[in-house]
């Protein structure tokens, strides 16, 4: 009884016995037989396959030789003058007798043909049948007969399994079992990267299973592919599948990926004290909170600047905080600052955290961010407040998916898009009635408004009846209490000083900028500097240090500055000892600027601002990640002094919107060595999980270095975009980054940046699988180290060395790699790089078989990263700890190691680890029996591999699976 394999290497037994079918070109001769299904094959046709247009001379002894063999084989017992009935002539060639089923190939689609006869009314039986079938297949067809990899009849049959695959997870999605074809599924978009019908099967799979986060990330990564190297959008076919998930409502039990919300998170700024009227305003809010919705319900609050639209949003968002026990988010979205409005892209980054999604959970890419807030809110009773929208484009990505949110926008504009696109409630707001504004300002000022109605009434009129105005006003007025209301008034009245109004005709800003104007003069001199340096300030809020910067002066001035011009209304104090400008405010006060200060003066002013912020970030950075100082810049002042590593963290994280903003203002301004240096200074600490935010900072640093024409500059940017982009697992760009680097490095001779762009480099391409030029790129890396003298960088490049040396026949190279790494880094008491040192040495030791050894250092190595506090770190010792105490046969203590591990990875967003750690997870779990949860993990891992390049993994997860499913 024989038995033919083709639907992966070429293998053949008899009764159960393999047969040993003999070099290359005699498995080719025999799976082309096997693929004809009993049709003569010409020897022609055998020559043209094997040897194309230029055979031998010899080619059709050759072919007779491989056929003699094969009979020989196959019939052990005919006689040798004895026709052949396995291998007969048939004309000019030969046929395989051989009964159907006796060939996998002809199995497989005979279960095929009857899958697809049953379909229509059977769908779980064909969906078994295509089950089966798909089970024939052990690799890619003729696998170890690359010469024929292009043959029709292997590209056909290849092409066969594919639309079986894809019919498959149809049925298998409609009677319920989708994620049982994930991992086909996932390992055939692996291998088809711009497939979009099978991209969409995955996605609509990845749904049906409750994995709608693994279905957007799809989506998201193909549609990216799709522009970078087809230059088009996504299909009909991948979009629908993609609002499909957009649509799908999760199963309660099923998991998504997304955390809980807090409960009752809060981003909402303090209610408006003394909050006077808007009745009708208010009651119309009501009425839209009350009516039944079901699309995305948004309240869209309009009307001139200084009307007080904040002031009325957050007081209604106060009123109603119970209808919203899932929370309250708020963004100011700045809009009409020219010079640094909030996109929204970064609006996301602010919105999620307030969700609890922080760090490295946070999405680089811009369409994955907006996916993952929306699966945030999903079915969630969330507020949302969008201050100051300038554009629809500002608010669109920020509209949650669901209708158990409202959205509240407040807007100068009418923003008529957001109208009609997305059936916002639009609510015009005017300026104050009189009784109205005569109210507030009693609630401010007092009994002089009740002893001079009629003064009170002039007041209001001449300040437009805008809250704002009549704000300011009343703090001018509380501060004179010697003049009458009709005195002051009549000065505000005869005032000739008038600013440039934004709007012409406007009366109401007309009145805002006159009462500005009014009450600027009253300031100290040293107040007003301050009051105008503000507006130089491209940050989101000021601190006391930062307005010293600007001012030229010392903090305790710079804070008593502040304190005046809160008391006067023209700053607001917020927690943190922090000030938030109003931007009408801060538009005046650049405008007073610009008319008091010379040109070189205001450029001192923003030179020492941001001078005072990469000094005290290069001091911050220092105290966190004292052994990076060569790829720090000089600090251009004297640098602020933390007392402790956490009051250095707790002022980057506080400050990070601002050190943003200033990197973007340097790019805007033509400031590109600012922008590399701050870039520069800021990678530790970003890198440790700020990933949307380094992104910024790196993409800045590097379009200013390009405009700018700077090679050496750019090289240096390039190094820290790829090396983030290694970080995110996106190789191939990480690679371009970083070769286009090396160039540069080279022509412009960066001694120190050349070597760090060489080992990051050479860990992508280990990745990848490129593990010779990962090799060399490591020994360049310490070849330069060592002529330079660095013993630190000597030390890394043979930690990076040692890890690229990790794999089979090269253990012991590695091993001898690390040991004198760790040597190094205990002579220069570097703590963090003992801990790496031990960690990866621990790893060589599992795969060396010395588990005690492992454990070991392993200990060691995680005792050192938790004392340093260095998260992923202990995450990865973790994982190989398990994987050692796999080997040594305790289960328990592996599977502690690896989910705690996995938790870790996930929280930071190291998906290389996360990868890791699932396939050990499910190396782990098929040990002890589980393989439903091994070969979810494994399915896991391969997907996570497959989206970042990672060969070792994605092969370690095949393994596995393979493994797993031989044992279920």
């Amino acid at each position: 009884m024989l038995a033919v394999q083709v639907l992966g290497p070429v293998r053949a037994w008899r009764d159960g016995a393999a047969l040993p079918l003999g070099p290359a070109g005699r498995k080719a001769v025999f799976a082309l037989l096997a693929l004809a299904h009993g049709r003569p094959v010409t020897r022609g046709e055998l020559v043209d396959a094997l040897w194309g247009e230029r055979p031998p001379p010899s080619a059709a002894n050759v072919i007779h030789t491989h056929v003699k063999h094969l009979r020989r084989l196959l019939e052990p017992g005919r006689g040798p003058r004895s026709p052949s009935t396995t291998i007969p002539t048939v004309g000019d060639g030969y046929a395989l007798d051989l009964p159907p089923e006796a060939v996998d190939a002809a199995r497989f689609r005979s279960l095929v043909a009857r899958a697809g006869s049953v379909a229509h009314d059977e769908p779980r039986q064909a969906a078994d049948l295509l089950t089966g079938a798909l089970g024939l297949w052990h690799g890619r067809p003729l696998a170890d007969v690359p010469l024929l990899a292009a043959h029709p009849g292997v590209v056909t049959l290849a092409g066969e399994r594919r639309a079986a695959l894809a019919r498959h997870a149809e049925l298998m999605t409609a009677v319920g079992a989708a994620r049982d074809v994930l991992p086909a599924l996932v390992e055939d978009v692996a291998a088809h990267g711009l497939d979009e019908t099978m991209h969409a099967l995955l996605i609509r799979a990845y749904t049906a299973a409750g994995q709608r986060d693994r279905a957007f990330d799809t989506y998201h990564v193909m549609r990216r592919r799709l522009l970078e190297e087809l230059g088009v959008g996504p299909g009909p076919e991948l979009t629908a599948a993609y609002l499909d998930a957009l649509e799908e409502t999760p199963d309660d039990d099923a998991p998504t990926g997304a955390a809980p919300a807090p409960a009752g998170v809060s981003q909402l700024p303090g209610d408006v004290p003394g909050f006077t009227g808007r009745q009708a305003e208010l009651a119309e809010l009501g009425r839209v909170l009350a009516t039944e919705r079901t699309g995305v319900p948004v309240v869209l609050v309009c009307g001139t600047a200084g009307v007080g639209k904040t002031a009325l949003a957050l007081h209604w968002a106060h009123r109603v905080r119970s209808h919203f026990p899932d929370g309250q988010l708020h963004v100011d979205l700045r809009g009409y600052d020219p010079r640094s409005p909030v996109a929204a892209e970064d609006a996301l980054v602010r919105l999620l955290d307030g969700l609890g999604v922080t760090g490295a959970d946070v999405p680089v890419d811009p369409d994955q961010r907006a996916a993952r807030y929306r699966a945030e809110l999903a079915d969630r009773r969330v507020l949302v407040v969008l201050d100051n929208a300038s554009a629809v484009d500002q608010v669109r990505a920020l509209l949650p998916g669901t209708s158990s949110c409202l959205v509240l926008v407040t807007s100068r504009n009418s923003l008529a898009g957001l109208v009609a696109l997305h059936g916002a409630h639009r609510l015009d707001v005017d300026q104050l009635p009189t009784s109205d504004s005569v109210a507030l300002l009693r609630a401010l000022i007092g009994e002089r408004v009740r002893r001079e109605p009629d003064a009170a009434a002039e007041l209001a009129e001449r300040c437009g009846r805008l809250p704002l105005a009549l704000r300011i006003a009343a703090e001018l007025v509380a501060s004179r209490p010697g003049s009458t209301l009709a005195a002051l008034t009549r000065e505000l009245a005869d005032r000739r000083h008038r600013l440039r109004v934004l709007d012409t005709g406007d009366d109401a800003r007309a009145a805002v900028r006159t009462v500005f104007s009014w009450s600027y003069p009253q300031l100290r001199p040293e107040v007003a500097r301050a009051f105008r340096r503000l507006g130089l300030h491209p940050g989101p809020d000021v601190t006391p240090p930062a307005l010293a910067a600007l001012a030229g002066t010392d903090r305790d001035e710079a804070r008593r500055s502040l304190d005046v011009l809160a008391r006067n209304s023209l700053v607001r104090p917020v927690p943190g000892g922090r000030y938030v400008v109003h931007d009408l405010l801060r538009a005046y006060a650049e405008e007073l600027a610009v008319e008091h200060d010379p040109a070189p003066e205001r450029l001192a002013a923003v030179d020492r601002l941001l001078a005072h912020h990469l000094a005290t970030a290069a001091a911050a950075t220092a105290l966190l990640y004292p052994v990076d100082h060569p790829h720090r810049p000089d600090a251009p002042v004297a640098p602020h002094a933390f007392a402790t590593a956490d009051a250095a963290r707790a002022w980057l994280d506080a400050e990070r919107p601002t050190l943003v903003a200033l990197c973007r203002a340097a790019e805007r301004d033509d400031r590109p060595g600012y922008a590399v240096d701050l870039a520069n200074t800021l990678y530790r600490y970003l890198e440790s999980g700020h990933y949307a935010d380094a992104a910024t900072v790196h993409g800045c640093a590097s379009r200013a270095a390009r405009r700018a024409g700077d090679d050496g500059l750019l090289a240096v940017a390039l190094t820290n975009l790829g090396a983030l982009s290694r970080l995110l697992g996106d190789y191939d760009r990480a690679a371009r980054h970083l070769r286009e680097a090396i160039g540069l490095h080279r022509r412009t001779g960066g001694r120190r940046g050349g070597p760090r762009a060489l080992s990051h480099l050479g860990i992508v391409l280990e990745r990848l699988g490129e593990y010779e030029e990962a090799v060399s790129l490591h020994r360049e890396a310490l070849a330069a180290h060592r002529r330079l003298g660095s013993r630190h960088g000597e030390a890394a490049a043979l930690l990076n060395l040692g890890n690229a040396y990790n794999r089979p026949g090269h253990h012991l190279r590695a091993a001898e790699c690390l040991d004198r790494a760790l040597d190094l880094f205990r002579l220069l008491d570097d703590t963090s790089g003992q801990a790496s040192a031990l960690a990866n040495l621990g790893d060589v030791c599992v795969s060396l078989g010395r588990y005690p050894d492992a454990v070991r250092h392993l200990d060691a190595a995680r005792e050192l990263f938790q004392r340093l506090g260095h998260s992923y770190g202990v995450a990865v010792t973790l994982s190989n700890l398990g994987n050692a105490h796999t080997r040594l046969g305790d289960r328990s203590r592996a599977h502690r190691c690896y989910t705690s591990a996995l938790e870790t990875f996930r929280d930071i967003g190291h998906r290389y680890g996360e990868a890791s750690a699932l396939n050990g997870l499910g190396e782990n779990l098929r040990a002890g029996g589980r393989l439903d949860e091994a070969l979810a993990a494994h399915t896991d891992a391969l997907r996570i591999a497959t989206e970042t390049g990672d060969q070792d993994e994605q092969d370690r997860a095949r393994t596995g699976l393979g493994s797993t499913r031989s044992q279920a």
